[in-house]
């Protein structure tokens, strides 16, 4: 027998479980650097999903829209048209946004119907756009400042307003644009674009943003060129054709495919733009440039503007100037999320390259602002929707909203129910639910509604009865400041 197979240890044996590593050398293994970002999603996804879910509980839906998508997405599961009675009867939200992206949620939604599964499919989302942001800084930048600036994009005020405001379809733009920036900067071309592409299928606008997207591949690659560094073949045809499918993707979609799914054969959106019949107003300077200042102030101390990475924000920022909409230029809702990836990320790049600048002053600047960015976003979300989370209340269900979560139990799965935002959040997964005031014709099995000051459930019943004429409501509850109707059998009275 050959000495050295003799002498050879078992496997499994002594020495192999002596080199085995230990549960401290596997906890070490787990606080390398590489993990920061991965950790970090981890605790942001935990942060965005008990805000979601405590607004939720606590009936506090600010808008319509976490039905529309929930009636979406419940066609998608069911094989059916995404139909979205909200936005009217029979309504293919197609011919409103094209997000056909949100049908990736149809499987999930199908397991767990709620619109709780659309909550935390948004909090992954946006918490995954963490991984790239954080990643990217600590590479260029150093562990503290990536960790820095990874903390200072997940606690941004954009990113917080948009987990705050119920579910959008843009949160699933936001690790595509991270991915896809992050491989610019790192100069992965094939992927920047690959990660780029399906952006035409999150919103009709964001082709224009892939296309952004391929020319600051152009430039960076132009750059490469002029410094001397070898440039693969075949990424400047890449980018080119980035760019020209982005732009023929918003064109089809804006020109086309909505208007083919749109009831009146066109984009309902234009009249944001142009002003409709009337004479078009227009925004205030002071307000433009306070938003602008929101976008780039807190979260980059302005550098950012010395990357190229923000040709990127200029899609969305140009029809928000080009809109007369107020919402548009707040800093409220989730219009801003999808710039937040693309400022952070044009700061680290900001910031890497001013490390190369001969002032000495810009260096410095550069070297304590992550530091500083986060110092920023720290503060603010004293007055962001995560603070919430520091108060007890945020955890306590009140009384009146159990209450009117009996009342509506009461209404029977498939039934049809006209109904104002609240209700809409805990039927439109199991009924046919329509806005208020938006039924066209259609008598509705029930009507949902929160009661306004000064009125009573009687009311109410006038309400409907005028809203639907030769339809008389009877009252079926009033609890926690909601009442509904249930429709009658019989005719109304004569008057």
């Amino acid at each position: 027998m050959d000495s050295a197979a003799a002498t050879a240890p078992a496997p499994g044996g002594p020495a192999a479980e002596a080199a085995a590593p230990g549960p401290r050398a596997r906890a070490a293994a787990l606080r390398a650097p590489r993990w920061d970002p991965y950790w970090l999603a981890g605790a942001l996804l935990v942060l965005y999903t008990t805000l979601s879910l405590c607004r939720h509980r606590r009936m506090l839906t600010m808008s319509w829209d976490l039905g529309i998508f929930e009636q979406a997405v419940r066609g998608y599961a069911h094989l059916r048209a995404p139909i979205a009675d909200l936005k009217g009867p029979g309504t293919n939200i197609l011919g409103d946004h094209f997000s056909p992206v949100t049908a990736l949620l149809a499987p999930l939604y199908r397991l767990f119907p709620s619109p709780v599964t659309l909550l935390v499919a948004q909090a992954v989302l946006f918490a995954l756009s963490a991984i790239p942001v954080a990643r990217l800084a600590a590479g260029l930048l150093g562990r503290k400042r990536g960790l820095a600036v990874g903390i200072a994009y997940g606690l941004s005020w954009g990113v917080q307003r948009a987990v705050d405001f119920d579910f959008h379809e843009i949160a699933f733009a936001m690790p595509l644009l991270a991915f896809s920036l992050e491989a610019v900067v790192r100069g992965r071309w094939r992927a920047a674009v690959l990660w780029a592409v399906p952006l035409v299928l999150v919103k009709e606008d964001l082709g224009i943003t892939a296309a952004a997207i391929g020319v600051i591949v152009l430039i960076r690659l132009r750059g490469a060129k002029a410094r001397g560094e070898g440039v693969p073949q075949g990424a400047a045809p890449l980018a080119t054709g980035l760019t020209v499918f982005g732009l023929a993707a918003a064109a089809i979609t804006f020109g086309l495919i909505i208007p083919g799914f749109n009831t009146g054969g066109a984009y309902d959106y234009w009249d944001k733009l142009d002003g409709g019949a009337g004479p078009s107003p227009t925004i205030p300077a002071d307000t433009a440039v306070r938003t602008l200042l929101w976008i780039l102030l807190p979260t980059t101390g302005l550098l950012a503007l010395r990357s190229p990475v923000l040709i990127a924000a200029l899609p969305t920022l140009a029809w928000r100037f080009a809109s007369h909409d107020d919402h548009y230029w707040g800093t409220d809702w989730h219009y801003n999320a999808v710039l937040m990836p693309v400022v952070m990320i044009a700061l680290t790049d900001a910031v890497a390259r001013a490390r190369d600048s001969r002032r000495p002053l810009l260096r410095s600047y550069a070297h304590h602002l992550p530091g500083a960015v986060l110092a920023a976003s720290l503060a603010l979300t004293a007055s962001l929707p995560l603070y919430s989370l520091t108060e007890a209340a945020t955890y306590r269900v009140p009384e009146s909203v159990r209450a009117t979560e009996r009342l509506l139990d009461r209404i029977p799965d498939g039934a049809s129910v006209e109904a104002d935002i609240v209700p809409i959040s805990r039927l439109a997964g199991r009924c046919r639910v329509f806005w208020i005031g938006d039924t066209r014709g259609i008598a509705p099995d029930y009507i949902a509604m929160h009661l306004a000051d000064g009125k009573g459930p009687e009311d109410l019943v006038a309400d409907g009865e005028r809203m639907h004429p030769g339809v008389r409501y009877l009252l079926l509850g009033n609890e926690g400041g909601y009442a509904v109707l249930k429709k009658s059998e019989a005719a109304p009275p004569a008057s």
